[in-house]
């Protein structure tokens, strides 16, 4: 069962596609440019459409998703957590 996806393999994040997802889970990951999975143990409840960390990321870091750059981390982040606004926001402002 897929539970996470993401595009490129060096996305920072993957989104949680399905409900239910709950600290201590073994989620796998689909990395759709590859078509390969990896799996990621979940620290916190991820809810769906959510993004779960794949790797560490420390205050000031880039967030990359979809290829792309999301954001900036504002507090840390430790691989298998809740990856969302509390913790990234926009380099806009």
């Amino acid at each position: 069962m897929i539970h996470l996806v993401l595009h490129d393999a060096k996305d920072m994040v993957a989104v949680a596609v399905v409900e239910g997802v709950k600290a201590g889970d073994d989620l796998n990951a689909w990395i759709m440019d590859d078509d390969r999975t990896i799996t990621v143990k979940a620290k916190q409840d991820i809810p769906i459409g959510h993004k779960i960390a794949l790797t560490d990321m420390a205050v000031g870091d880039t967030v990359i998703k979809y290829g792309v750059d999301i954001g900036k981390v504002v507090a840390p982040i430790k691989t298998g957590e809740h990856a969302h606004v509390h913790n990234i926001k926009t380099k806009r402002w």
